[in-house]
């Protein structure tokens, strides 16, 4: 094999990718190629003419072959940014995506207005890698957090990344189903669970079908079972002036409302994605 400069790498790369019907094969490219030799946009940029070892581009071309399979490429390299925090993946954990930001955006807002710099707690039902708590956490110093999943595999996820993001003194982890096993009473509740209906499942694209777990995505029947659990516990946990922050399927914004509604909750804001979709709904206790 000869060797090749990182640019004449990155250009076969892309062309593979876009040969093999991926939609997004010049993004999948750099991100696969940087994320494997640990170089940031800039050093892409700046270092095209840096000759790759033989070693290097065995690596590349491994990695191509998985993602023309179908593999997710942050799965692939194993980690994801969101918030300007890193995160490590794994085969428990749902990828924190970008839309999801526009939740810790909002959730943020109202606790900086409710509470101040006073201390406080936050729970994070479901909470995958952690990226939503840790967000949080990494901008509210003041405050602790619990986060809570059924699965061990990724609370061990979650701790890693508040290791690797130097959140984890204030950082503890439950395995639990929803509510069981969580003790005390929180500021904010958040929560991005399973929504997505159970027959829609086998219809997802293979990138998610196949690599992302069924625990993270089946929401049942109608796709509202987590929030139905939320709805139906939050009480016992959520303080008098707290706030429950909602990740939503872009079509369910009405249906997770009534729910809340029926609980005693008020919607004190709806918040739309990048792409304009319902993504987040904040839910306040209704004053007497």
């Amino acid at each position: 094999m000869t060797t090749q400069t990182l640019s004449a790498v990155l250009a076969e790369t892309r062309k593979r990718f876009a040969d093999a019907g991926l939609p997004d094969a010049a993004t999948d490219a750099r991100v696969l190629v940087a994320g494997l030799l640990d170089l940031s946009s800039t050093d892409m940029v700046l270092n095209g003419e840096r000759v790759l070892s033989v070693r290097e581009i065995e690596r590349i071309d491994g990695a191509a072959e998985r993602r023309i399979a179908r593999e997710p490429v942050h799965r692939i390299v194993g980690f994801r940014e969101f918030y300007g925090l890193r995160f490590m993946l794994s085969p428990e954990t749902l990828e924190p995506r970008p839309d999801t930001e526009v939740l810790v955006d909002a959730v943020l807002q109202h606790a900086r207005q409710l509470f101040g710099s006073r201390p406080g707690r936050i729970l994070d039902l479901g909470t995958g890698t952690g990226a939503i708590l840790l967000a949080l956490l990494s901008e509210l110093p003041g405050f602790s957090g619990v986060a809570a999943d059924i699965s061990a595999g990724a609370l061990e996820t979650a701790r890693l990344n508040a290791q690797i993001n130097h959140i984890s003194e204030r950082f503890s982890a439950v395995q639990t189903d929803w509510f069981a096993k969580i003790e005390g009473r929180f500021d904010i509740i958040v929560s991005n669970p399973p929504y997505i209906k159970t027959d829609i499942i086998a219809e997802l694209e293979p990138d998610v079908r196949i690599f992302d777990p069924d625990l993270a995505l089946d929401g049942g029947t109608d796709g509202l079972d987590a929030y139905r659990a939320i709805a139906n516990g939050a009480a016992a946990f959520l303080s008098d002036d707290g706030v429950i922050g909602l990740e939503i399927g872009y079509d369910q914004k009405q249906a997770v409302t009534d729910l809340f509604l029926t609980q005693g909750y008020t919607l004190i804001e709806s918040v739309t994605d990048y792409g304009g979709n319902d993504r987040a709904l904040i839910f306040a206790r209704q004053k007497a």
